[in-house]
């Protein structure tokens, strides 16, 4: 199965057949129940003209063109007025929503995932992913195609508006904790690594902006992704290789739609994407005490920091809606996931690799310090991230349920998945929202312990999945 229907939108491989793929019928499919759901819940008549207003961009994916006009016509036909913001990132969709007073956005990027997925992200008002009671509401709108369509003197409008990038960048450069000026006199050298998508755009002009020479490395936003999209260590040999070669500061890498943030040391080693939101949050914790929230798959490091500053850590359900939520409970100012998504309210709620960006510069700005030696001033955590590929036969629950149970003497939490808690090391288990396939994270004081601590795991779940 490539077509995943979830709370936070709809996501699938481009081409075969309708319901099984995200084809051209599926996407006009999910953007009227979308909108349908929009003109459900929204009271239009507050507008002068009686039109609800979506925000609508794309990362650089070879479908994304299609797919776009597509959702974009499909919402006109509804009577939705839309802002087209073109070739976007996945944050400044999110900062432009509120901005334009709309009553929703979408974002069409599947994130992380190769370039035959594309995917339909949908946001709120407040330009936040929906939370799990509307998702559902749109998925049984979807599934009894309750569509009424406009006439002729009732249709939507489009407007075009490619000035949001350049808008976000000065909303990230405008923050109180953002100090463009101690950069530049730092005259940092960055590696930028696009993966050819809006990344390649966004990042070098934020840096050159902050005053910082960069290097740029598949920054063409033809979609064409040189390497997997996804920021992990297996897949960016050639931005270490080359940070080493210029003799960089460090280098960054973001994924399609920007909102992953990893680093490259100044060695050519991981920062780590775990120690992302670790070292913003250090710079933040020591500004402005308060709290901080990750998801249960990510670093005991941020816990570390966060106790480290005076501060409450606490752990959410995976999924940024999750992540979101907890932070509004408990006041966090900074919080995000380990997969390097940053989320800072004082921005918006949403996570934001231009904003990682900024902070994270302005930090090193006021070290004394290379980037390797920032990263070995932090709790020493290492993580193992694997996967087992999913068969329709393979009944996750059941797995999941016999898991639980046979740990049962443990620290467990059932939250989200299974995650079992060991008095130096930790496994998570979990069925994924976004792919056919389990999530077993581990990790422990070294990575040998977490790498066997997840071969562990993995042939356990093999053996009683049956595989």
């Amino acid at each position: 199965m490539t077509l995943i229907k979830s709370i936070s939108g709809i996501r699938g491989t481009i081409g075969g057949k309708v319901g099984d793929n995200l084809t051209p019928v599926d996407a006009v499919k999910f953007a009227s129940a979308y909108g349908t759901f929009l003109k459900q819940n929204v009271d239009s008549s507050l507008r002068p003209d009686n039109k609800l207003k979506v925000v609508i961009g794309r990362d650089a994916r070879i479908s994304g063109p299609m797919i776009h006009n597509l959702v974009v016509n499909t919402l006109i036909g509804l009577g939705i007025d839309v802002i087209d913001l073109g070739l976007s990132t996945t944050p400044t969709v999110e900062v432009a929503v509120p901005l334009e007073g709309a009553d929703g956005g979408i974002i069409l990027t599947a994130s992380h995932n190769p370039k035959q997925w594309n995917a339909l992200k949908l946001l709120n008002a407040r330009g936040e992913f929906l939370n799990g009671a509307d998702g559902a509401k749109i998925l049984e709108i979807a599934e009894a195609e309750a569509f009424d369509f406009s006439d002729v003197d009732s249709l939507g409008t489009i407007t075009e508006n490619d000035a949001y990038m350049d808008i976000h960048i000065d909303e990230v450069l405008n923050l109180p904790l953002v100090d463009a000026e101690a950069v530049a006199k730092r005259k940092f050298k960055v590696v930028v690594d696009g993966v050819n998508s809006s990344g390649g755009i966004i990042i070098p002009k934020l840096l050159e902006l902050m005053g910082v020479e960069v290097v740029k490395l598949y920054c063409e936003p033809n979609g064409h992704f040189p390497h997997n999209p996804e920021p992990l260590k297996e897949h960016l040999g050639d931005i270490c290789k080359l940070v080493v070669e210029e003799k960089a500061d460090f280098g960054i890498v973001v994924d399609p739609d920007v909102d992953r943030l990893a680093f490259i040391s100044n060695d050519g080693e991981m920062f780590g994407e775990e120690y992302t939101l670790v070292a913003v949050a250090d710079y933040l914790l020591s500004k402005t005490p308060g709290n901080t929230v990750s998801n249960m798959s990510s670093s005991r490091a941020l816990r570390d920091i966060t106790e480290k500053h005076n501060g409450s850590y606490q752990a959410s359900a995976v999924g940024e809606v999750n992540v979101v939520e907890l932070m509004k409970a408990s006041n966090a100012i900074i919080g995000g996931e380990g997969n390097g998504g940053i989320i800072y309210p004082e921005s918006h709620y949403g996570r934001d690799s231009l904003v990682g960006t900024a902070l994270f510069l302005t930090h090193l700005a006021n070290m004394e310090m290379t980037v390797a030696e920032l990263r070995a001033s932090y709790p020493q955590y290492f993580m193992s991230k694997n996967k087992i590929e999913l068969t329709p036969q393979i009944d996750v629950d059941a797995v999941l349920k016999a898991m639980t149970e046979k740990y049962a003497s443990e620290n467990i939490s059932t939250i989200d998945g299974v995650k079992i808690d060991f008095p130096t090391e930790w496994v998570h288990l979990r069925k994924s929202n976004t792919e056919p396939i389990i999530r077993i994270y581990t990790e422990a004081p070294t990575q040998n312990a977490a790498d066997v601590l997840a071969e562990r795991f993995v042939s356990e779940l093999k053996q009683i999945a049956g595989i």
